[in-house]
This record gives structure tokens, sequence and C-alpha cells, in this order.
């Protein structure tokens, strides 16, 4: 007997009666056998598993191994329980398969007119193989060649011309697992319900004999789950004289509560499967209803039937049916996932945007000086209260971005901010953008309308020059703040509102109330929380920063690229008094980025005012002459006053509330509300 290592080894395959194919065994690689199409060699046996077994070499000896198989590897009649080596002869059974170990083909072949094909070339010609020259050219001329197919287009399957029923090339079991084939892929395409619906109906259409027929699915309850005992008609044909007739109650309970499907023929005297119509007319001979569910749950139905006495519904149209059936409920929850998801992504989306804005909004608020530091720290305590907050400040000190920046850092932040300008209305036309006003109140007033109050339910009012407001007015606002119902204009229904209020203002209220032009007691009750906003001359150190913010929103919007200012244009911006504040800094910058020729803005791009700011008049000047004299406010007067008093002191608050001639408590407040603090010199 030869050696294993000095000679070739071969497994010979049988297939009934006949040895079918030679696979030559290659020192250095192992066979696999199994049932998977990727083995060296596939065998087509239900009993044998997709990697059943393998042969390989070992030390120059070929060895048999079972891979784990379901029903084992016979080996010469014998259970294969461990590696096994292989000698000639020995007979490889798996299933029905027999495989023949040989180092020499004449051992297998006495008669080579039984030899089929092989999908490997053999070469027999090797010394000691024991077959003269004229078996070896009967042996290759038995031999077929190596047959590759190659496909570039998608699948016939998915192509509806090739699968017509009177193909009879395919079995009806293969044209109907084509036809359900192709309808999954549509399915699985359509972007909607009715399409969806429309595309299964096409295809029930196609592979049974019905000719008329609906998709039904359960009404939606108020949460939005298909669970309601109600059905709808998603989508509906007929291909009769008659338009489609409803399914009857009683088959539809029947399906929807059992979860199985029902084929009825010859049901033309059955009145409960709703084969008649309101006219006792025929509207069909044989009737299908298939469940379609959707993780278990049933969901809805399948309706068809046919209105001809000579066309009738078979079982494998059952089969179809509920197929179908199934795979509608299959492509309808995926696409329900897809609604949700997309619905998710919307809210996700639309929740970045107002996270956006919020951050955008309070990005405005530039600045680190001292002073804005504190501006932070009251928004900060103010946010989470309840309390009416005063925003002082003058015109352009950006008074309504601190509102906001209140609301959104408060617990109302998810409900509506909304502001109204007192000082932009006349007193009637602002009493009804307050409180709104019913239909036909006034000329003009066609339709009911809500106030700003509701509006803004939840959430926050903010109202800009407060001061502006009218006197009678005044009297309807201060019961609203104190939680009182109201009614709007023209009419008598009581409204009650949860708002938060933010006041704003650049008057001085305190000598409006002495004067009597605002209400006292509205005034104690929009002065709980007090913020000031400190105009722009007095943080000069904000002012590069702003600038720069400025500079490059400008540069955004407009697509210019300008890289920044001259010193000589810092040193004039630093220098200005900024009557305008913020306001006129971010009109000055504008204007520069539009009109500006070079890559830098010099001082010759910004256009400054000659304007005077009320803290340029001193209060000793007030005995110049006529041509010298800058009218000012009293405030302005007594915050100068105070400042040069506590100045004279070295900030003895004491000593300069006895010079002032008032209480230490009233001299901090006055210093709270002028801003006093941060103009104290510092200690060198």
């Amino acid at each position: 007997m030869p050696d294993s290592s000095a000679t070739n080894a071969y497994l010979i395959i049988r297939e009934g009666s006949k040895w079918a194919d030679v696979v030559r065994l290659v020192p250095g690689e192992s066979v696999t056998l199994g049932r998977a199409p990727t083995n060296t060699i596939s065998i087509k046996d239900e009993r044998c598993s997709r990697y059943h077994a393998e042969v390989f070499q070992v030390r120059g000896k070929w060895k048999l191994r079972d891979l784990e198989s379901r029903n084992g590897t016979m080996i010469s009649g014998e259970q294969l329980s461990r590696d096994h080596t292989l000698t000639p002869g020995d007979i490889i059974q798996i299933g029905n398969s027999h495989l023949a170990f040989v180092y020499d083909l004449s051992q297998a072949f006495p008669d080579t007119s039984t030899l089929l094909r092989s999908s490997k070339a053999v070469d027999a010609s090797d010394e000691g193989s024991g077959l003269a020259a004229a078996d070896d050219e009967s042996i290759f001329e038995a031999f077929e060649p190596t047959t590759i197919t190659h496909r570039k287009d998608q699948s016939r399957f998915l192509d509806a011309p090739s699968l017509d029923d009177t193909d009879e090339s395919f079995p009806k079991v293969g044209r109907a697992a084509a036809k359900l084939c192709r309808l999954a892929f549509e399915l699985a395409k359509s972007t909607d319900i009715v399409s969806l619906a429309n595309v299964a109906l096409s295809g029930l259409f196609e592979g049974t004999h019905v000719d008329a027929g609906a998709i039904l699915l359960r009404k939606r309850d108020v949460s939005g789950d298909r669970n309601s005992e109600d059905i709808e008609v998603v989508s509906s044909r007929s291909d009769s004289d008659h338009s489609y007739h409803r399914v009857s109650p009683f088959l539809a309970t029947t399906v929807l509560r059992d979860g199985q499907a029902v084929m009825a023929r010859n049901v033309m005297d059955d009145s409960d499967l709703g084969n008649r119509d309101s006219r006792g007319e025929i509207l069909a001979t044989s009737v299908i209803c298939a469940p379609i569910r959707m993780a278990g749950d049933v969901y809805g139905l399948v309706h068809l039937y046919t209105t001809e006495a000579d066309h009738t519904t078979d079982p494998e149209d059952l089969e179809y049916t509920l197929a179908v059936a199934d795979t509608v409920g299959v492509a309808l929850e995926k696409l329900d996932k897809r609604q949700e998801l997309a619905e998710n992504l919307n809210q996700t989306r639309a929740a970045n945007v107002h996270l956006r804005e919020q951050l955008s909004v309070q990005s405005e608020i530039v600045g680190s000086s001292e002073v804005m530091r504190r501006v932070a720290e009251q928004i900060a305590r103010a946010a989470p209260s309840r309390a009416t907050v005063l925003i002082r400040g003058e015109s352009g000190t950006g008074k309504e971005l601190v509102a906001r920046a209140v609301h959104f850092s408060s617990p109302r932040a998810e409900n509506a901010f909304v502001c109204l300008n007192c000082a932009a209305l006349s007193e009637s036309l602002l009493e009804s953008e307050l409180f709104g006003h019913e239909k036909g109140a006034f000329t003009g007033a066609t339709d009911r309308k809500m106030g700003k109050f509701e509006q803004a339910d939840k959430g926050t009012l903010m109202l800009d020059e407060i001061g502006e407001m009218g006197e009678s007015l005044q009297a309807k606002f201060l019961r609203v703040l104190e939680g009182h119902p109201y009614e709007r204009v023209g009419g008598n229904e009581q409204v009650t509102v949860d708002v938060r209020v933010i006041a704003a203002t650049n008057r001085d209220l305190e000598k409006d109330v002495a004067e009597g032009r605002f209400r006292r007691d509205l005034y104690f009750r929009l002065h709980v929380l007090e913020i000031l906003v400190p105009g722009l001359r007095k943080r000069p150190e904000d002012i590069p920063e702003l600038a720069d913010f400025f500079l490059r929103r400008y540069n955004d919007e407009t697509g210019r690229k300008i890289k920044g200012y001259t010193p000589r244009a810092m040193e004039e911006l630093l220098r200005y008094r900024w009557p305008g504040n913020v306001r006129e800094l971010k009109n000055v910058i504008e204007r520069a980025v539009v009109l500006v020729q070079g890559e830098y803005i010099d001082h010759d791009d910004l256009v400054l005012s000659s304007l005077k700011t009320a803290g340029d008049t001193e209060a000793g000047n007030t005995a110049a002459g006529p041509e010298e004299y800058e009218p000012v406010s009293l405030s302005e007067i007594e915050r100068v006053h105070i400042l040069r008093t506590l100045n004279l002191t070295s900030w003895n608050k004491s000593r300069a509330a006895k010079i002032l001639e008032i209480e230490r408590s009233t001299l901090d407040r006055k210093i709270r509300r002028y801003g006093l603090a941060a103009e104290r010199p510092r200690a060198v």
C-alpha cells in the first residue's frame, strides 16, 4: 500500500448507483463537506448539516473530523466519534451520500464509463496510478468543464413580465413565492400607509382569483395606538361592475377576535358574509379574509371576494392572501417605526433650534466687566423666583436682553416670552393689546383677539417703557399683577392667567410718583426685584469685546472679511461717550462694515454723533451762561452730587449720609440705583 505522503489521494463521490465526482486532496489544504454551497464538497441532502465534516492532512496522514453535525458521520459503517485516520477503501457516509477515500483511481473506477463529471481536473498520469493511457483519455473525455454564470441586473423574480401565470417553466408554488418576494420588495419602499395598501392590493389581485377587495385597519385611539374596535378602509379596489362592498361586521369581528384567516366559497345564500347589497343583489360568490398582524396583535384585515359565479377561490389563494397579510403587517410596523423616528427627529431638531435661540439670546449679553458680572449675578438670583422684576437703564443698554435672560434661566423657559412696548401705542390700543378684545368691541374688531397676558400664560410678559402707561390703565394692570381675573375689552367673561411680569423703564419712576404721573401702589408692586443695566460709558472695558462681537456678526451677514480695527479707531471707540449706549455702538459698527474699503476699520470709517450724554453735564455748571447750559434730569444731578460727596468722604457712607441729610439705608439704596459702586476709585 503506498504511503499517503508520497502519492496522490482522492475522494470519490457516489450519488445513487453511480460514482458522480472526483476531488483530488491537495497536501496542506483541508476539504470541507456540508450542505452549504461554500463547502469544498457540497452535499444536497437534508440530513447533512451546513458544515458537516472536514478532511485534512496531519504529518502526511489524511484524517476525517465530524464538525458537530446534527446526524453524525459514518466511516465504513461505524459512527465517527473522534478524528479518524483514513485508509484506502474507507467509505464515508453522510446521509444518503457516500465518499470513497483512495490513492489509486483504478480502485474506484474499474469501468470509467460510469464517471459523470468532475468539478476539478484529475491528474491520473502520476506514477503508481495504475491507469492506462486509454483509461486517462476516457476519464477526461467524460469530465465536463466548470460553468460560471454572471448576473448584472436584478433578479428576474423581481421582474413582473417574467412571472406570467401561463409560464409553465415555473411551478405554481415557485411563481407565488416569486410574486411574494417582489411584493415584499415593493412594500418596503412605501412611504405612507395609503401607498402601502395600494401596493398590497395590486399584489393580491395579481396572485389570486378575486376581483374586489380592500385593506382595513383599526382606527387609532387617543394615545395613537391601533387598539380601537372600529376599523376603517385604507384602500379599496373593484374590477367588477359593482363598487367595493365593505366586509360584514360578523366576518370582521371573527377575524379580528380569533386572528385566523377565513375563506368561504359558494356563499350566495349566506347573508352573514355580506355577499348581498341593500337591494338583495348578489355581490360575492367567494370571500377571503386574513388578519394583518403587527407584533402579535391583530391591527387590521385583508378582505377579498369574487363577484362572478364562474370564478372561485382555492386554498392556494387563501395561503397567498395570508402570506401577503403577514407581509403587510411587518411593513406597517416598520413604517410606523420610521414615522415615529421621523417625529422624534423633528422634535429633537425643534428642541435644538429652541436651545440655540436661547443660547443666542443669552450670548447677546456681551461683557466681562465688573458691573456686567454683577448684572449676571442679579439675573441668576432673580430667575428662579416668581417675583416681578423692574429693569432700569438708559435707552439702548439692552434691557430687553436682560429680560430674556431672566426668562430663559427661569422655570418658565419652556413657555412663551412676550414683549410689548408701552410707548408705541395709544392708551386704548395698549389696553386692547394687553387684555384682548371681543368681536365688535370697537370699530375694526372683527374677531375675538387674545391679549398679551393670555399669550404669555404660564410664561413671561415684558412691558418695556412701563412709565409711559396711562394712569387709567395702570389700575387695571395692577389688579392683574395681584392675581385678580380681568375682562377683555368689550366682554364680560372673566379671564385668569399665570404670568410673570418684567417691567423696564428709562424714566425716573420715583419722580413720576412724586408728581402724580405714576401710581404709588403700582410702583411698589413693580419694585420687588430691581436690576440696573449700566450705560456703555460706565463699562468702557467692554467696548473692545462688544466691537469684536458686532464685527463678526456683520461680517457673517454681509459676507465681508474685515479683519479688525486700527489702533486709532479703537482709541476713538474708547474715548467716545456713547449717548446711545450699546444700540449706538451696534449701528456704528454695522455702518462701518458696509462702507469700509480696506481690511481694517479706521477712525475715518466711524460715524459718531455730537450728542452729549446726561453724565457729561456736571451739577456745578448750572450757573453757566445760556450758551453753555445743557438740560439734565434731576436724577442725574442727584447721581453726580452723591458720587462727589462719596468721593469727598473717601466713601465713608455714614459721613456722606450726614452731609446729604439722608438715612444711611437711603444712601445705600441710591448707590445701588445709580450703580455708583462701579465708579468708586480703586485703592492703589
